[in-house]
């Protein structure tokens, strides 16, 4: 079953159960991916649609900070129950080692070594990445590797 199936079938059963929360996030995700679908006139497969859930999840982090800095801790409590629904359909990350071998293999195959290589390795460990690990994390890696 495709990720985007299951998301349609979770959305029926937080109906049945009258999770209005559950269900009202599901919804906006499933908002978010038809767009993206009407936008760029294509059928999202998984990848693609954990790029959605990330960005989504990305938002919500975001407007928990801001909420936090206004001491509207209500609001946040919210953005923090919609993070941990989204985050249900995200892959596994992987972990901090995981990601650090993964940096160094393609420091290794692409023969980087300064700074000035950053853009190329990027460009390797993106795809192979994407969805497995973050990226802001993967990058102060990267950064890590070629100036140390």
């Amino acid at each position: 079953m495709s990720l985007k199936a299951r998301i349609t079938e979770d959305m029926k059963t937080a109906m049945k159960a009258k999770e209005a929360t559950r269900l009202a996030t599901i919804r906006l995700l499933l908002a978010a991916i038809k767009q993206k679908e009407v936008d760029e006139r294509v059928e999202l497969d998984d990848a693609a649609v954990a790029a959605v859930i990330e960005k989504l999840v990305k938002q919500r982090k975001d407007s928990v900070a801001q909420y936090q800095a206004a001491a509207r801790q209500d609001l946040a409590d919210a953005e923090q129950a919609e993070i941990a629904i989204l985050a249900a359909y995200l892959p596994e990350k992987m972990s901090t080692e995981e990601t650090a071998a993964a940096v160094a293999a393609a420091v290794a195959e692409t023969g980087a070594s300064g700074p000035a290589d950053m853009g190329k390795l990027m460009a390797v460990l993106k795809p192979r990445l994407a969805g497995k690990a973050d990226m802001a994390e993967v990058s102060k890696l990267v950064k890590a590797a070629l100036t140390g």
